[in-house]
């Protein structure tokens, strides 16, 4: 709910975001979802090195016994078993992985990382906007005033910027409080002289009247899709389902799931989480039906875990991860974990202690941005990067 002082802070910390007018796009626009695990998820319990000895050697309580894995047919990896949804669109090639992939900055710092990772500008901390803002393309002058999501009390890093972006906490709370408030505001916006005010005010009220008409009208998954009951991360995608199919000129959504900073009792708490993300994941994949070929999910976290177990039944912060890429576009190379794979013996780790990085995240944001939104100057998007790398991508949309 919004009251009226929420209302005039929030307008105007968001003023300069809604500066440029986005545009009001067709009811079939490709759509990109990031999706970010804050707290650094355990990549090599997540898709695992099954075959791989070294893996069981270093994680002797934790590691995933080998008749749980869900193998993914490649001889070298597989799921960990509480990602059966997601096991099931790789079956589709809807799901493609990366490993091994993450940023070459080598904090260890949850904070920093996250913000490099949103930024897209690892190791510089005066980058004011996000990548996934930077993404958006230029449009003309037709608008919607939902061009780019972020679910969530707050704007997250990566949506801040330049273009119109805005958040959503949920679509049946996003209106101010009562009616009398609203037609106060809305006057008073209207009627002030004042650009930097007038333009933030307008552009809110015409977000909230939409969001308004949206939730009135009643909506129930489709396919049989269940989102986890409970599961603020399943809300935060039925939201996004229902903007998409609403087609109210969606191009970028942005969802967080926190939790994954396992250093202790990681086999318990991994396996509720796991089965939260999958579980959340595949009933966005069913909710969308023939939708989901317009959509690409890719999913981050700022930085993995360490090989060996810990004392205490889990893993600390290390350097590489896993990332996902899901989509039922035919333009996906599903099916498949693409990039190199750097090993896991002690001679090969990262400080002697991490999976190393062999794939830099910007390749596959680079990848994703330019297919799926049609940005043809990715280093636009991911200034100061490495320009060929990024480019070049990993093949995760290759198809």
């Amino acid at each position: 709910m919004l009251s009226r002082r929420v209302f005039l802070s929030g307008a105007a910390c968001v003023a300069p975001l809604w500066l440029q007018r986005a545009a009001a796009a067709s009811s079939r626009r490709k759509i990109l979802v990031a999706v970010f695990q804050r707290g650094a998820m355990d990549g090599l319990n997540a898709v695992i090195p099954h075959t791989d000895e070294v893996y069981y050697k270093a994680r002797p309580s934790i590691a995933i016994p080998k008749s749980d894995v869900l193998d993914l047919g490649d001889g070298r990896f597989g799921l960990h078993p509480a990602l059966a949804p997601l096991h099931a669109l790789w079956n589709r090639k809807q799901l493609a992985i990366v490993h091994a992939a993450g940023s070459h900055d080598l904090t260890r710092s949850h904070f920093d990382a996250q913000d490099y990772m949103e930024s897209g500008t690892p190791g510089l901390k005066s980058t004011r906007d996000g990548w996934l803002n930077r993404a958006l393309p230029p449009m003309p002058d037709a608008k919607t005033p939902l061009r780019a999501v972020s679910i969530g009390p707050r704007l997250a890093r990566t949506l801040r910027g330049a273009n119109s972006a805005v958040a959503i906490n949920s679509i049946r709370d996003f209106k101010v409080r009562d009616r009398g408030s609203k037609d106060e505001l809305e006057s008073m916006y209207s009627g002030t002289a004042d650009a930097t005010l007038a333009a933030p005010g307008r552009d809110t009220f015409e977000a909230v009247k939409l969001v308004e008409k949206i939730d009135k009208q009643p909506y129930t998954p489709a396919a049989g899709a269940k989102y986890p009951v409970g599961s603020s991360f399943g809300a935060s995608l039925q939201q996004i389902a229902r903007l998409v199919k609403a087609d109210v000129g969606l191009e970028v959504a942005f969802a967080d799931i926190g939790g994954w900073d396992t250093h202790n009792n990681e086999s318990a708490r991994l396996q509720g989480l796991l089965t939260d993300f999958a579980g959340s994941l595949g009933a966005f994949a069913a909710d969308l039906g023939d939708r989901f070929e317009d959509v690409t999910v890719v999913t981050m976290s700022e930085f993995g875990r360490t090989v060996r177990e810990n004392g205490s039944g889990g893993t600390d912060h290390g350097h590489a991860n896993a990332m996902f890429v899901l989509s039922g576009s035919a333009a996906l190379s599903g099916g498949k974990v693409h990039g190199r794979w750097p090993g896991l013996a002690p001679e090969l780790l990262h400080e002697g202690r991490d999976l190393a990085v062999a794939t830099d995240f910007r390749a596959v944001l680079g990848e994703v941005v330019s297919r799926q939104l049609g940005v043809k100057d990715v280093a636009r998007v991911f200034p100061g990067g490495p320009a060929a790398v990024v480019a070049k991508g990993v093949g995760v949309m290759g198809a």
